[in-house]
């Protein structure tokens, strides 16, 4: 644990000098042989409006307008000095308001949390939910050069990483939780400025083995291996990699978790806790227990 914290810090401290893309470029994606997905991400601007403040922190809405797919909410808590920022994507059906007790308690121990109201997760911000629809909407847009869904959600959380980096200067993580910890996956890859990925609850889509196993070949296995965690986890190394899952999963086995985590390059750690499926407060626990040991902040 503390080699892999002390790697952690000293990244940490190093993306806060990477660069990214230059903001002057067209927005444009591309799929290489292999399935990798590179994004010049769309321009957004910003609408925050105020929730609350008080002498710890301060809630907000923020929207992220875009010519590409339409707006995208968020919800930030924010200390006055925060010492690092988390990008928080939400499994399917999860809800800003399930977090209230958790961006609270992240603030209180100094980090700001930032929940991504995703593209098709039946919240405020539009889109198909990820499923049999939105897959053959998507490769319908990517055979014709057009921005697929899960291509924008992605660059979605790059700019939710870029808002929180220039506003407070600190290093963010994506983190995810179920579908949420897929998308995250492929984000903290696709984008180099993020410090590190946890993925909670996760695992492949299975995608790219259905299409092997139906007989596809071409771009439809090109396609479904953009969408996939596997195809990029190894690229988020020097990065740190946290994995969480339960062996009591019912909803995504266990195994399956473990499979994904061997695919990725250290530093990377696995981590069993207790429960079912999801984020809960023993994962609270244990992050912030590491946060702490990397910027003295409390739990």
């Amino acid at each position: 644990m503390r080699t892999f914290i002390a790697i952690v810090c000293f990244l940490f401290t190093a993306v806060l000098l990477a660069g990214c893309s230059s903001t002057q470029e067209k927005p444009s994606w591309s799929v290489d042989s292999t399935g990798h997905l590179t994004a010049v991400c769309p321009r957004v601007t910003t609408t925050e409006d105020i929730l609350g403040t008080n002498d710890t922190y301060t809630r907000s809405r923020i929207v992220f307008h875009s010519d590409e797919g339409g707006d995208v909410v968020t919800y930030l808590a924010v200390p006055k000095n925060p010492a690092a920022a988390f990008v928080y994507v939400p499994g399917a059906g999860e809800t800003p308001s399930a977090h209230a007790d958790r961006m609270v308690r992240y603030t209180r121990a100094g980090y700001a949390f930032l929940y991504v109201d995703i593209r098709g997760n039946n919240g405020e911000t539009n889109g198909l939910p990820f499923g049999q629809q939105l897959i053959q909407s998507d490769y319908t847009r990517f055979e014709n050069g057009e921005w697929p869904q899960y291509y924008l959600t992605v660059c979605d959380l790059s700019s939710a990483r870029a808002y929180l980096s220039d506003h407070y200067h600190v290093p963010v993580v994506v983190m995810g939780s179920s579908n949420g910890g897929r998308y995250a996956a492929v984000a903290a890859a696709v984008d180099p400025a993020f410090a590190g990925y946890i993925g909670i609850s996760t695992s492949d889509w299975g995608l790219l083995n259905s299409a092997k196993g139906e007989g596809y070949i071409g771009d439809p296995l090109r396609f479904a291996s953009s969408l996939e965690p596997s195809t990029y986890i190894a690229g988020i190394s020097p990065r740190p990699v946290w994995m969480f899952h339960a062996r009591a999963d019912p909803i995504i086995p266990f195994e399956n978790g473990e499979q994904l985590f061997r695919l990725a390059e250290e530093p990377k750690m696995f981590t069993e806790f207790n429960g079912t499926h999801g984020i809960n407060p023993e994962v609270d626990d244990r992050i912030l227990s590491a946060e702490a040991q990397i910027y003295g902040t409390r739990g």
